[in-house]
C-alpha cells in the first residue's frame, strides 16, 4: 500500500469475514477504510470479467455513493475489454468507467464487487498485492481473497450488500444509485422470480421510492435486442438436447452457440445472456445449461436448476462458482468434452432429502 492514507495494519492483518457473511467486524473495518480516505486517495473498483447486471449496477452504483462523499479519487473498470452491453450503456455512473490498462496501477484502496474469485478478475488482480482489498459478493463459493470479506451467500444479489455498505457509510439513496442497484437487483433474481423474500421486495421499494421507472428500466435491460438475435436464438436452441437420464434422473437440457454463430447473425456476445432462461423453462429437466464460446476451444458455460441439483457443486468442481440454483464457470476443450464433465459432476451433485435437511 502506498502513500500511508489507510491503516497499514489493515494490509497485513489476517483475512476478515466468515462463511456465514458479514460479520459487525467486517463492516466497521470497511466504514472505516472509507472513512478515513482523504480527498486525495486512490480507489480502484473492479467487477468481474464480462460483467453482467448485478457486476456493473452494484460497481457503479457504489461508485457513485462514494462520490457522494466526495472521499477518493474514483476508478472503476474490468478485465478485458472496455465495452459495455448495450442493455447497460445507458446506466449511470459509467463516467467512472476506464480502460483495465488506464486503472490505478497503485491503488490505496481495491474494491471488487460480484467475483467469487481472483481468477475472475484476469490481470487487474494484481491491484490487490499492495493495497487494502475489500470483497463484496454474494456467492458461496467466494474464496476470500482480500482483505476484507463483505461476503453474504443468504443476499440475492451483491447489489443487496452494495446497499447495506452505503447505508452504513451514511449515503442516502438518489435516482442514479438506486437505478444502478435496481438493474443488479433485477437481473440477479431473474426479474424477480429467483431468490426473491420480503427483503428482496422491500430493498426494490426503496430503490423505486427515489423516482426510477421499473418499466423503462425493464424494457431497456430485459424486452431490447436486435432482431438479428433472434435469428440467432432460433438457430441456437434448434440444436437443444435433452438428456432424461442425467443428474441420477432429474433430466438436463443443453445447447451451446459458437462464435460463428455470433459472426453469421452480426452480433455480440452480451445478445446471449438471456438464452438460459429459454432453456430452463423444459419441464422435462431440472437442469439447464447453455456453453458459449468465447475462443477457440474457451467456453463460458452457464448452469440453472429447479432445486433438486446444486449446480454451484459442479461449477466449484470445474473451477467456477454460484449458487445453488445458478451457477458457472469457464470450459476449455471441446464442447462435448465439457458436457462429458458436467455430467459427470451432476451425478454427485445431487440434493438428497438429508442434505435439503
Amino acid at each position: 500500500m502506498t502513500g500511508g492514507l489507510v491503516d497499514p495494519a489493515l494490509a497485513d492483518a489476517p483475512c476478515l469475514g466468515a462463511a456465514g457473511g458479514p460479520t459487525e467486524a467486517d463492516w466497521a473495518a470497511a466504514v472505516k477504510v472509507v472513512r478515513d480516505l482523504p480527498p486525495d486517495g486512490r480507489v480502484l473498483l473492479i467487477c468481474h470479467v464480462n460483467p453482467d447486471g448485478d457486476a456493473l449496477g452494484s460497481m457503479l452504483g457504489f461508485g457513485l455513493g462514494l462520490s457522494r462523499l466526495a472521499v477518493g479519487n474514483l476508478q472503476a473498470t474490468f478485465p478485458g475489454s472496455a465495452e459495455v452491453p448495450e442493455p447497460f450503456q445507458g446506466m449511470p455512473g459509467l463516467d467512472l468507467l476506464v480502460p483495465e490498462a488506464d486503472a490505478y496501477p497503485d491503488p490505496d484502496v481495491t474494491i471488487c464487487f460480484d467475483a467469487a474469485s481472483e481468477a475472475r478478475l484476469g490481470r487487474l488482480a494484481d491491484r490487490l498485492r499492495d493495497s487494502v482489498s475489500i470483497v463484496v459478493d454474494h456467492h458461496a463459493s467466494n474464496t476470500r481473497f482480500g482483505t476484507i470479506h463483505l461476503v453474504d451467500p443468504q443476499a440475492a444479489a451483491t447489489s443487496v450488500v452494495a446497499e447495506e455498505w452505503l447505508t452504513r457509510l451514511g449515503v442516502e439513496l438518489d435516482a442514479e444509485i438506486a437505478e444502478c442497484l435496481y438493474i443488479a437487483l433485477a437481473t440477479d433474481t431473474g426479474s424477480f422470480r429467483f431468490d426473491v423474500t420480503a427483503a428482496v421486495h422491500q430493498l426494490a421499494a426503496r430503490l423505486l421510492a427515489t423516482g426510477i421507472r421499473a418499466d423503462e428500466i425493464s424494457r431497456r435491460i430485459f424486452d431490447t435486442r436486435p432482431f438479428d438475435s433472434v435469428r440467432l436464438y432460433g438457430e441456437v436452441l434448434s440444436r437443444a438436447e435433452f438428456d432424461p437420464a442425467a443428474a441420477q434422473g432429474r433430466g438436463l437440457v443443453w445447447t451451446y452457440a459458437t462464435l460463428e454463430d455470433l459472426a453469421r447473425y452480426g452480433q455480440r456476445p452480451y445478445v446471449l445472456e438471456p438464452l438460459i432462461d429459454s432453456i430452463r423453462c423444459a419441464m422435462e429437466a431440472d437442469v439447464s445449461c447453455l456453453i458459449k464460446q468465447v475462443a477457440p476451444e474457451e467456453w463460458a458455460v452457464s448452469l440453472r436448476s429447479k432445486g433438486e441439483v446444486d449446480v454451484s457443486r459442479v461449477a466449484v468442481n470445474l473451477g467456477g462458482g454460484g449458487h445453488q440454483l445458478a451457477a458457472g464457470f469457464t470450459g476449455h476443450g471441446s464442447v462435448f468434452e465439457i458436457m462429458d464433465a458436467i455430467r459427470a459432476e451432476l451425478e454427485k451433485s445431487v440434493i438428497t432429502p438429508d442434505a435439503a435437511a
